[in-house]
């Protein structure tokens, strides 16, 4: 498997005068650092921009006002290569480089544990390798659930394997899939840290309590939404809290203008 653990990181940028600073900070000064360090196999960032905001329904309170979803992977073994890149994130602050801790708001933040990866057919990498290949954007959802050990959840995560993911592999627009199961988030009880904090509290656990399940987009995200529109699809089977349903587009460099 790629890595045993991942972060997410579900940001806003509350104001829309911030979005550029945002953006250069991240793409061109903290995004570099991280991917230099051998604690971290590969990292990536994603937009919901506008438009993508308006093609899908509403997520919950809770990730409504989502701008962007950051995601590293981390190398074995992955508890010292947290800590490796924790200790970046306050290096980096007494550098006076995380201007983030100014402009922005973590919705959602915490480390999971990825579950399993799927490829589309028509794609010839493994599920390993499917994060490094480029993409136009991801399909993600979010989602809690109240018993995450219980028959329910079981049943769910067979329904996901045998069924929902295999019918998403089958659209043009999917390259491949990753599900994720959490570790340690901001939404458990006690996980997030104090305000201004460039970090959180990964000992404040309640393990599978949120799933995450991305879809990797070789199409449009706008396309792939309407195709979904366009379909019933196969029956869920409901033992979970939505929490976000929705697409983000791939950023590409020095295109930072979609809330300007």
């Amino acid at each position: 498997m790629l890595a045993n653990k991942v972060f997410f990181s579900f940001t806003e940028v509350p104001d829309p005068a911030d979005h550029h600073e945002y953006n250069a900070w991240h793409q061109l000064d903290h995004r570099p650092e991280n991917l230099a360090l051998p604690a971290v196999r590969w990292g990536e960032r994603w937009v919901r921009s506008p438009d993508c905001a308006a093609a899908g329904p509403a997520p919950a309170p809770a990730l409504r006002d989502l701008h962007y979803l950051n995601m590293y992977w981390f190398a074995d073994p992955v508890e010292e290569s947290l800590r490796d890149w924790q200790a970046l994130a306050e290096r980096s602050y007494q550098w006076g480089r995380r201007i983030d801790t100014r402009i922005a708001r973590r919705l959602l933040m915490g480390t999971f544990t990825p579950v399993k990866g799927y490829v589309s057919p028509r794609v010839r990498v493994s599920a390993d390798a499917l994060p490094f290949r480029p993409n136009r954007g991801i399909a993600v959802t979010v989602t809690r659930l109240a018993e995450p050990h219980g028959p329910e959840a079981h049943d769910l995560f067979d329904w996901q394997d045998r069924v929902q993911i295999p019918h998403l592999l089958t659209r043009p627009t999917v390259a491949g899939v990753w599900t994720f199961a959490s570790q340690s988030t901001t939404l458990d009880r006690a996980g997030a840290g104090p305000p201004g904090s460039t970090t959180f509290d990964e000992g404040a656990a309640e393990p599978g309590g949120y799933r995450v399940l991305l879809a990797y987009l070789d199409g449009d995200p706008l396309e792939h939404t309407a195709a979904v529109d366009a379909e019933s699809g196969p029956e869920h089977p409901h033992p979970e809290e939505s929490l976000m349903d929705g697409v983000l587009r791939a950023i590409q460099p020095w295109q930072w203008d979609w809330f300007e």
